[in-house]
């Protein structure tokens, strides 16, 4: 088709499996791809400097394999709502091609482009990209979605794959104005301080080529074949590592989930944590509310303490407890976190200071390369027992327990807590006096007053007449 298609990248920053990307290639002549820095999300609720420091080499990675096609990125800076559509109808383009995005604030933003492209006489088409399934694949018999995951990823599982797409032999871009073409030089310009607070050492290299690599390793690896028991030892790289790769799109989830689809309970089970988030983020399609207030509304009564100093203590990895020190100071070096040790730390900051879930949302958000809104969302609310297919609140994990069963060697401790590298075993979780802080708090009593907590809560909710 004769004229101009804008491909506008967002959460998508890869050329394989690329729907938008491929169908613009197809159907027109000209495909100009598009950042747009926007700093209502760079800036904004969740800022990040571990991420921004992820996205500034993840554009130079994207400008790169563009370049080896024979295109160019443009990159603009300013609100989407705004610069998109004046793009567009200054370049000509016929049409405005987009991955759905499922979060809020994205379809806020896309239904805001959407009209104004229609008003310019541009269509905006937004398909797949983002997700295995889209929300409106994977609904209950009466038409409404399901907010249990057990239902949701048999149905999930049952649908068949789309076809992974190959990249693009070539882009066709043509012609842009030099003041708008990607570069290093631009990118640092339009993203600022790239510095992450994580030790760059310690950080996975960003891009498509990098991820690509990543999966080729995971897909047939013994850590693949041995997930469903490998994944919850801390100390043993039994995880895919490819969190942020799945977050920032730089791979797609549908290709990871096709070069996963080995026999046996390990694939099945890593399969299994691809169809958590695609829940995740149906259930933030659905309930959007769930961004700022407990799934289950009865637990947001809570009396939720605010001691900021327990907070700090928490944050800071100086709680006394070693498993939880050990993943806090695993968060702040490395900008990840082993999924078991996001649950032991999130139990204990909601079970055992009682602190609210949103507060740790938050400090995750800060400092996660793959932080994702609708997943760190879910995975907060799941651990503080407020949200969708809850642990039952009176499961509140025992540090110690879980430190001696998923670090049996101690290895994962006194890789992060160097103070405790003298001591041998499993007797790292619980050390000899004198040879570690003291804990800020007593397990037996904060299981004790968490529970009463709760129970008040769920008793408020009660309206007369009703049972529970």
């Amino acid at each position: 088709m004769p004229g101009t298609a804008i491909v506008w990248f967002r959460r998508d920053l890869r050329l394989h499996d690329h729907p938008a990307l491929l169908r613009a290639v197809a159907d027109f002549e000209r495909v100009v791809p598009l950042y747009v820095i926007d700093d209502g999300l760079r800036g904004g609720r969740w800022a990040s400097a571990n991420r921004t420091w992820f996205l500034g080499l993840a554009l130079r990675s994207l400008v790169a394999t563009i370049g080896e096609r024979g295109g160019r990125l443009a990159l603009l800076h300013g609100d989407p709502r705004r610069v998109v559509v004046a793009f567009a109808t200054a370049i000509g383009a016929a049409a405005i091609l987009a991955s759905r995005d499922h979060e809020p604030y994205g379809r806020a933003r896309d239904e805001a482009v959407a009209a104004a492209a229609a008003g310019a006489g541009i269509p905006f088409l937004a398909g797949r990209g983002l997700l295995v399934h889209e929300p409106e694949d994977i609904q209950r018999a009466d038409g409404g979605p399901y907010s249990v995951f057990s239902p949701f990823h048999r149905r999930w599982s049952e649908l068949p794959l789309r076809h992974v797409l190959d990249a693009p032999d070539s882009i066709a871009t043509g012609d842009l104005t030099a003041d708008i073409v990607a570069n290093d030089r631009r990118i640092a310009s339009l993203l600022g301080d790239q510095r992450p607070t994580a030790d760059p050492a310690q950080l996975l290299e960003p891009g498509e080529p990098a991820a690509r690599a990543r999966l080729e390793r995971c897909a047939g690896s013994d850590a693949l074949r041995d997930y469903d028991t490998g994944r919850d030892r801390l100390a043993v790289d039994g995880t895919s590592r490819l969190s942020q790769d799945l977050r920032w799109g730089t791979l797609s989830p549908v290709e990871v989930v096709e070069r996963c689809m080995g026999p046996g309970p390990g694939p099945a089970r890593f399969r299994a944590e691809i169809a958590w988030r695609d829940f995740y983020a149906h259930l933030l399609r659905h309930e959007p509310r769930v961004r700022h207030e407990s799934f289950r509304r009865e637990f947001d009564t809570i009396a939720w303490q605010a001691d900021e100093l327990l907070i700090q203590a928490w944050r800071d990895g100086r709680t006394g407890y070693p498993i939880v020190d050990a993943a806090m100071r695993q968060l702040r070096a490395t900008g990840w976190m082993h999924n078991r040790a996001r649950m032991i730390v999130a139990s204990f900051l909601t079970k055992h200071l009682l602190v609210d879930w949103r507060v740790g949302e938050r400090h995750f958000m800060q400092h996660l390369v793959d932080g994702d809104p609708a997943s760190n969302n879910g995975g907060w609310q799941w651990a503080a027992s407020t949200g969708t297919d809850p642990q039952p609140y009176f499961r509140i994990f025992n540090p110690t327990l879980q430190g001696r069963r998923h670090d049996p060697d101690g290895d994962y401790v006194r890789r992060w807590v160097p103070e405790l590298r003298s001591v041998a075993g499993s007797a790292v979780h619980d050390p000899p006096p004198g040879t570690y802080i003291a804990r800020i708090i007593d397990h037996a009593a904060a299981r004790h007053r968490t529970l009463a907590a709760f129970e008040a809560a769920r008793a408020a909710s009660r309206l007369p007449g009703t049972s529970d």
